[in-house]
């Protein structure tokens, strides 16, 4: 063989010998990291047949969480049950006190004085989600704000909802911003409260409402008001029920819809965006009727059995400071202040 060719050989030798020498540790090497999963879209979700209360998909349904307005859901079914009482009626005339006008947050503006029918009031509580009408409403019903959350607690109890706690009639935060302080569900109870509503009330007639003037006839300006549910008119079948939101809840949302004589409820909370919320529950809407499609459509019975709640406790949440909170964030966002010394 020529020595012309050695160079070249002892280059191919030198390269294989080396590569065998690394060799054991290529093949030890560590595989690479699993990609981290995308973070989680709410805290806790739930799906339910409105028909018979059976669970279509839930995920981390008993998570105890705020509501933020949500809450008003509540204050509905207790005005409800004062007008089915024979205690008020829809056009009892509600006279606006400091206290209703000072609550902050989102909310029509009411000024001392003024004077609006129930009914008006229903409509800005569901449509503008206006904490200013919550307390009203409140004062109208039971005489006090503090009597009122009492039957809150106590309806909660009756219906079943064993792991929440109400503190006001519109979820806006404590002052003190301790999330252990303020409103707590979680996902579960609120679609058994949702379910209740729809079965036995007319919450419907104003949840389903996408505009509506306040105050016409009444006042020199009306406040335009617009459903903060985005699903309306966008998701097909979709009539309620109530938005929420704060820093320390995040985006919350009890949706329901009814197709072809099939109705779910859909409820998440603790979503970090409302596209990402409305999203979330479009997608599980939609899920959810593909999955009734094959069964035959029938009525909700008016006595509205309640599915089972959990029996494991839910875990308390620690306590956390938020960041200044805001109420019902979509439209409009409006910073809710502290008060000072405000009692509860």
């Amino acid at each position: 063989m020529s020595n012309r060719f050695f160079p070249h050989l002892l280059t191919v030798v030198t390269a294989f010998l080396a590569l065998a020498a690394i060799q054991p540790e290529l093949q030890a090497a560590p595989a690479k990291p699993a990609q981290k999963a995308p973070p989680a879209t709410y805290k806790g979700a739930i799906v339910i047949n409105a028909r018979d209360g059976s669970v279509l998909f839930e995920d981390n349904a008993d998570a105890v969480t705020p509501p933020a307005s949500v809450t008003k859901l509540m204050t509905f079914l207790i005005v409800h049950d004062a007008i089915k009482a024979g205690q008020i009626s829809t056009d009892t005339p509600v006279i606006v006190t400091a206290e209703d006008s000072g609550i902050g947050g989102t909310q029509v503006w009411l000024k001392e004085k003024e004077v609006f029918p129930v009914e008006d009031l229903l409509y800005a509580l569901m449509i503008q989600s206006a904490n200013d009408c919550a307390n009203a409403l409140a004062r109208t019903a039971a005489g006090s704000r503090a009597a009122f959350v009492e039957r809150m607690n106590a309806r909660a109890r009756e219906l079943g909802m064993n792991n929440t706690t109400f503190v006001t009639p519109h979820g806006l935060p404590p002052p003190s911003r301790r999330i252990s302080e303020g409103d707590l569900t979680t996902p579960r109870d609120l679609a058994i409260l949702a379910r209740h509503l729809i079965a036995n009330t007319d919450i419907i007639k104003y949840t389903s409402a996408r505009t509506r003037n306040f105050g016409e006839g009444r006042r020199a300006q009306p406040v335009a008001m617009v459903n903060h549910n985005k699903l309306l008119g966008k998701v097909p079948g979709v009539d309620g029920l109530k938005t929420g939101f704060t820093n320390g809840a995040g985006f919350c949302l009890a949706a329901t819809a009814e197709r072809n004589g099939n109705r779910v409820i859909v409820v998440t909370m603790g979503t970090p965006s409302r596209l990402a919320r409305d999203a979330k529950i479009a997608e599980l809407i939609e899920s959810a009727f593909a999955r009734l499609r094959v069964q035959p459509p029938s009525p909700i019975s008016p006595v509205s059995p309640i599915f089972p709640a959990s029996t494991t406790p839910a875990p308390t949440p620690a306590d956390s400071i938020a960041a200044p909170a805001q109420s019902d964030g979509e439209i409009p966002q409006i910073v809710f202040p502290a008060p000072a010394s405000r009692k509860r």
